[in-house]
């Protein structure tokens, strides 16, 4: 028997008391039963995205709630500035060419954080500029970058500032009143501890505002018509029912271990895995602005990093996730995200020594390991 061991970047692992809540007996979606179950979803989602405004539950993944940013938030021909840092900054990018948006492409280097400046840039070149699009954490590259600055630029009546957060929220403080952020998304396969297939989205005054001024067409995606039935207690259309209810777990979970120190978890991960690393001698992929939800590393020149994950994977039972597009075979990402801990940070750092063992390459057993303990330890003070 081989013990299967998730450390993928997404989907997660998902606690027993979100599987069980899952597990409950079905009941119909236009009744007075399900609107309690909503509103405890609706008000939680309020608390994690840090504002007063409604965060409207979609049943999609992420990148729904990224197309419904989109759908309802510009018209064609309106300007926005896209910054493109990864696969998920070209996402950004793909969505609001189908809109027939005039799109203003920041490229940053894979593995590199935009610079607040080069948007500060754009934004004066272009003063009709209706929109910023960002990642908050990018997941291919696993770089953050830095999003409460960049708000600071367009708060003041600029452009609407749009960031998808599905590797940024429930891992670190996002809160979108205070950071003046327009709009955030994110989904419930990452730190949400769910199954994939809901997405969430949170709009401020002004985003809202924008949502009764576009022309582009919506339908399924229409927030508005969303907004008016979940304020009722139901959905626009069939809600998932059963990923509603693990949604009120999780985030129970997530409030009794309480925010800060989820956040906490998470940064302690993160910091162990890049100690790991580091000390077994490896390339950080994102060494200047590493995101708290997964660790990204170049694996030693001359190793097949495609054949390595199918050994993790086929053989030792530890799935970790591959390098997209011209990374794929050259960088692996540990995911440290959600409902993970000091111990699931030692199996990926110790299999990843076994394996490079395993390869052929000079790795002393246990070095990364250790300097990972170190810093789990604090956990335990």
């Amino acid at each position: 028997m081989i013990k299967q061991y998730l450390l993928s970047p997404g989907p997660t692992p998902i606690p027993n008391e979100v599987q069980l809540a899952m597990a409950q007996t079905m009941i119909h979606h236009r009744t007075p039963e399900f609107a309690v179950v909503l509103e405890e979803a609706r008000q939680g989602l309020k608390t994690l995205f840090g504002t007063r405004n409604d965060v409207i539950i979609l049943a999609s993944s992420g990148t729904g709630a990224m197309e419904a940013a989109a759908a309802n938030l510009f018209s064609p021909k309106d300007k926005v500035i896209v910054v493109n840092g990864g696969k998920f900054g070209e996402r950004w990018l793909r969505i609001c060419r189908a809109y027939g948006l005039d799109v203003v492409e920041i490229k940053v280097e894979w593995g590199t954080a935009v610079e607040v400046r080069a948007v500060e840039q754009a934004l004066q070149a272009h003063p009709d500029t209706k929109g910023v699009l960002i990642q908050a954490s990018e997941t291919s590259t696993t770089t953050l970058h830095p999003v409460r600055e960049i708000a600071a630029l367009t708060r003041d009546g600029g452009p609407l500032m749009v960031v998808d957060g599905v590797t940024a929220v429930g891992v670190l403080s996002v809160p979108m009143d205070d950071w003046g952020i327009d709009v955030l998304v994110t989904g419930s396969q990452k730190a949400m501890m769910l199954p994939p297939g809901l997405a969430f989205i949170g709009l401020s005054d002004r985003a809202w505002q924008r949502t009764a001024e576009t022309a582009s067409p919506r339908f399924y995606f229409d927030l508005n018509s969303e907004r008016k039935g979940q304020a009722k207690g139901s959905t626009a259309y069939t809600p998932a029912v059963s990923l509603v209810f693990g949604l009120c777990a999780a985030l129970k979970l997530m409030r009794e271990e309480g925010l800060d120190r989820v956040y906490a978890r998470h940064d302690r991960m993160a910091r162990a895995t890049r100690a790991a690393m580091t000390a077994m001698g490896l390339e950080l992929l994102s060494p200047d602005h590493p995101s708290p939800a997964a660790t990204g590393l170049y694996v030693p020149e001359g190793t097949d990093g495609d054949a390595l994950l199918d050994y993790l994977r086929a053989r030792m039972g530890v799935t970790l996730a591959e390098g997209q597009d011209h990374l794929q075979g050259k960088v692996i990402r540990i995911a440290h995200v959600g409902y993970m801990g000091a111990f699931d940070v030692i199996v990926a750092v110790s299999a990843l020594e076994m394996a490079f063992r395993k390869f052929g390459l000079p790795v002393t057993l246990g070095r990364g390991v250790a300097a990972a303990q170190e810093i789990l330890l604090e956990a335990l003070d």
